[in-house]
């Protein structure tokens, strides 16, 4: 009886030290909660940059800070920046044309979609008798694929703080909002209509693979 009225003691006690409201959590644990974010939100840009040309994102990533001013945009910053996400996306749009394809000795040739095939433009000379050119002939997918790597490498602008902070300084909260949730959703869209829709196309700045 002594030792089991020790223990009913022993946890009435501990129940006495223990806090009866939890505390709020403090500034270091705010800051890893937004570190947290902004880790998060890097990595959904370097996943949706995957689905992009190399080439493209690459120039996109260097000239932005640089036109951009990092963020502190005058009127001029803006248009350079505005050129720049438009000829990114161009750029976007038409690589998604592009084709390579192995010769006969195994060197990797580059071409241009058409409605009659590929068009060679690596200079190396015409199409080889041996290769089909009515396998690469522009499909619709190839519009789809293009007008998706437009609307990704959107996402990946919105995702760019010192673009959004370069055409929104001051954004409202309504705003602020729209450039949260518009890049995940074009993301997700994105991604799972490049799933769902795969092509046989390697692009220029896209990976290649003997097929």
């Amino acid at each position: 009886m002594a030792a089991e009225k020790k223990d009913m003691e022993a946890h009435h006690h501990e129940e006495e030290q223990q806090p009866l409201l939890v505390s709020e959590p403090s500034d270091e644990d705010r800051m890893t909660m937004v570190q947290q974010a902004i880790s998060q939100t890097f990595k959904s840009a370097a996943h949706l940059a995957n689905l992009l040309p190399t080439g493209t994102v690459l120039a996109f990533q260097v000239l932005s800070p640089i036109l951009t001013n990092l963020g502190r945009c005058t009127d001029a910053n803006r248009i350079m920046t505005a050129c720049l996400v438009a000829l990114c996306g161009l750029s976007c749009f038409i690589l998604c044309f592009t084709d390579t394809f192995h010769d006969a000795a195994g060197k990797i040739r580059y071409g241009l979609a058409t409605f009659r095939g590929i068009w060679i433009i690596d200079g190396t000379g015409p199409l080889p008798p041996e290769i089909p050119a009515a396998r690469y002939r522009i499909k619709f997918i190839d519009f789809v694929h293009a007008f998706m790597s437009v609307l990704i490498f959107a996402a990946v602008a919105l995702f760019d703080k010192n673009v959004v902070s370069c055409f929104y300084p001051v954004p409202s909260e309504d705003v602020e909002q729209v450039l949260t949730a518009l890049p995940v959703a074009i993301g997700v869209f994105g991604s799972s209509v490049f799933v769902a829709f795969p092509t046989t196309r390697q692009g220029i700045g896209f990976p290649v693979s003997l097929r």
